[in-house]
């Protein structure tokens, strides 16, 4: 002991004075430096005013035992080493001890230089012990340090992830003229819907992605349908109605963007299977799907086109209530119905008043009929 750099503080817990005198003149030579309480209510006092690495006690004391001594030492620093000395040769006692978290067990009379290797045993126990905490202490810094690095990683992902769709997305409202913000303002009318109808997260990350990316397949539709003013023909319709295919044609090969490319391939369906393009009826059309038909027609009806100026949010709500069961899901227009007019109209305001301003592109996209 007398090698270590820093004394180790000893705690000799006996009723009998000579055993605390001979313990603590020996240890002390041996370069620890040592305390004495003559009983466990001193001792715990004394643990409570200084920090020790080592406690010796005795077990039969008057007051407190040494094995509740030794279940409180370790319930306030399980690190403290400790060694219980006796006169009673009892094995049951001395597992007990060994249990709880004792180092050793002696009995009296004993040998100093058996009591010195049980010391440095103790000291040894205890100095693994608290490398053992430090390493996993370390070792759950990392972690938390790591997991915080992925999860920065992975908002940066996400972040890139919603400025690459916004952008897509954008380039698409401003190719269709007269619908700029249409699909954030879909989006976020699909998002309060379907928080209301108590979606968990990560669906309503899906949902949400599948009414922004709705319109995505229109890439594949000629301008010449796509940008038409007028009515279209049968055959230009046919063409038309191929954009929910083409969306998720393009999105289901995209490992992030797959669950909402079924939105996406459904968004045209009706609840009672009269829409297209797979004339899907009822809970067999996706849920973000029904959700997204809803908002969309909330959006469409509210919204200028060159037929028409937005009609109120008040006929909106009347025109969908009156499609419940027809071209929407029941209980979804409930849902809707119970959300105030002023939410939607708030939504709608705050979208507008974000969205970029894009009158640069008007030279390059012609007015159409956005009805389709």
């Amino acid at each position: 002991m007398t090698s270590k750099k820093v004394r180790e503080r000893i705690l000799i817990v006996d009723d009998e004075a000579n055993v605390r005198s001979i313990l603590k003149r020996h240890l002390e030579s041996e370069g620890a430096e040592c305390e004495t309480s003559h009983d466990g209510l001193d001792a715990l006092c004394k643990l409570k005013q200084k920090s020790f690495s080592l406690v010796i006690s005795d077990i039969m004391m008057p007051g407190i035992s040494g094995m509740e001594l030794l279940h409180r030492v370790k319930e306030k620093d399980p690190e403290i080493a400790f060694i219980m000395i006796t006169g009673i040769k009892d094995i049951h006692l001395a597992v007990d001890s060994l249990r709880i978290g004792a180092c050793d067990f002696i009995t009296k009379p004993f040998e100093l230089q058996g009591m010195r290797h049980a010391v440095e045993r103790a000291f040894e126990r205890r100095r693994l012990l608290i490398e053992n905490r430090r390493y996993r202490e370390k070792l759950e810094s990392k972690v938390r340090k790591r997991t915080q690095e992925l999860n920065e990683a992975l908002q940066e992902v996400d972040e890139s992830y919603k400025i690459t769709l916004e952008a897509l997305v954008t380039a698409l409202d401003a190719r269709e003229h007269e619908t700029q913000a249409h699909s954030q303002r879909v989006r976020e009318y699909t998002l309060t819907l379907a928080a209301r109808l108590e979606l968990g997260q990560e669906d309503l990350v899906q949902v949400g992605r599948g009414a922004l990316l709705h319109d995505v397949g229109k890439i594949g539709v000629p301008d010449s349908i796509l940008l038409k003013p007028g009515k279209l023909s049968k055959e230009e319709w046919v063409e038309m109605k191929k954009h929910p295919r083409i969306g998720y044609d393009i999105l289901q090969s995209i490992e992030f963007l797959a669950p909402a490319a079924r939105i996406v391939l459904s968004h045209q369906e009706r609840w009672d299977g009269r829409g297209y393009p797979n004339g899907l009826s009822g809970e067999s059309i996706p849920l973000g799907a029904r959700i997204f038909a809803v908002a969309d027609t909330l959006d469409a009806m509210t919204s200028d086109r060159p037929y028409r100026k937005a009609l109120s949010y008040e006929a909106a709500l009347k025109e969908i209530r009156s499609c419940a069961g027809t071209q929407f899901d029941p209980r979804i227009v409930e849902a809707f119905l119970g959300v105030p007019p002023e939410t939607w109209l708030a939504i709608h305001d705050s979208v507008n008043q974000s969205h970029i301003n894009l009158d640069c592109l008007d030279v390059l996209c012609a007015t159409s009929d956005i009805s389709r």
